[in-house]
């Protein structure tokens, strides 16, 4: 029995989520296989996602999005997980979600006429440079660095880890205008092509094959002072303020690929038969798909309310920490359970279940690692040492 949820969702809602299946099954199953043996996606898919109005939902129509809400955003992507997305596919299709919306919040008009607006209807690819080799999720630690020059920027550094910026055609790029810490970043524009910018190495990786993953290298870049992202030595606080909806994605992401897992699994589970009797017909087997069940229906349930809160305007930078953790904590352990179910064909790259093993693995990883968010959510709340609740 394939397991959908469907409760949580209004009537649009469940459309939408259905609209995200159905694109799959005619535009990414025919061609996931090859995306991930590529490693990366071709750039039409962005215009076939935009074409069926799945490329700009959630974000606002006057900067060229199809508007909606994040529950909106959390519909379209279940579907798009339970229809069978690689993590790495999702990267990819949906950078854009950690590229933009900080130049929508405080960029100029100019900024969102000219990499905004072609990113919403599938014309560009966009990526967000803030990870450095040395830094890790220490954000408030970067050392590229942007010093003015007459009418121009001059930037120096290295990103590490970024996301579709082997394809794209620009990266909002974090770097150093000011002092030490958080009080001293900003965020610029970079574009592709400008000189003493480069992809200097793409990144093979465990997972996420169908991404494309580069290293990127600032010798002397210069850029206008119009790239500015907002004001200057504010660009922490622009990319702390997103960092809910990127929490909540990835819980997202976590629980989807958990669903898929279960599916995959309790299907091949009525399928296979051992000493003269289907999996499913031993109590173990049966038990393990119930747990299954129940870990992602509790990290569902909980992403979800996160998601509506942060709808209704409340402050969930703790709450989203603990649904990401629950989420993709569920994600490795179904996967995991996936693969042992499968036995020997589990651990076969035929089985798509040996996909998600490897894509779930770099979730408790990206976006803030489990123990890093797990110390900020005790500072939140007022567990730590002197932190007031």
């Amino acid at each position: 029995m394939t397991y959908s949820p469907a409760y949580g969702w209004t009537e649009e809602q469940l459309a939408l989520k259905h609209s995200a299946m159905e694109f799959t099954r005619r535009e990414v199953t025919p061609h996931l296989d090859e995306w991930e043996r590529n490693g990366e996606i071709p750039r039409e898919f962005q215009k076939k996602l935009a074409a069926a109005g799945l490329l700009g939902v959630g974000v606002p129509e006057e900067v060229g999005g199809d508007g909606g809400t994040l529950m909106d955003v959390c519909a379209m992507q279940e579907g798009f997980m339970e229809a069978g997305w690689s993590g790495g596919l999702m990267a990819s299709a949906y950078t854009h979600g950690i590229a933009i919306p900080h130049i929508i919040q405080a960029g100029s008009k100019e900024l969102v006429d000219t990499y905004v607006r072609p990113v919403l209807s599938g014309d560009m690819i966009g990526s967000l440079g803030v990870t450095e080799p040395g830094t890790g999720s220490d954000v408030a630690g970067i050392t590229t660095r942007a010093v003015r020059d007459g009418d121009e920027w001059v930037i120096n550094g290295a990103k590490m880890f970024i996301t579709s910026s082997v394809r794209g055609d620009f990266v909002t790029t974090a770097v150093r205008t000011g002092g030490e810490g958080a009080h001293g970043i900003s965020l610029i524009v970079v574009p592709k092509g400008t000189p003493g910018f480069s992809v200097s190495r793409k990144l093979d990786k465990m997972g996420w094959l169908a991404s494309d993953t580069g290293e990127l290298t600032y010798d002397d870049v210069r850029v206008p002072l119009a790239n500015l992202v907002g004001e200057e030595n504010h660009g922490f606080y622009y990319i702390a303020d997103k960092f809910v909806t990127e929490r909540i994605w990835l819980a997202l992401m976590g629980y989807g690929h958990a669903i898929r897992c279960l599916n995959l699994t309790a299907q091949y589970c009525q399928d296979r038969t051992t000493f003269g009797k289907p999996l499913v017909a031993n109590q173990v087997v049966r038990a393990k798909l119930v747990e299954m069940r129940r870990q992602i229906e509790i990290a569902r349930s909980y992403t979800l309310e996160i998601a509506r809160r942060y709808d209704a305007g409340e402050n969930c930078i703790a709450e989203a920490c603990l649904a990401k953790q629950t989420a993709v904590d569920t994600a490795v352990w179904v996967a995991n359970e996936a693969v042992q179910l499968h036995g020997g064909m589990g651990y076969m790259r035929e089985t798509e279940v040996e996909r998600h093993y490897r894509d779930v693995r770099l979730l408790p990883i990206g976006g803030g690692s489990t123990e890093v968010l797990t110390d900020l959510a005790a500072r939140l709340m007022g567990y730590a040492p002197g932190a007031k609740a």
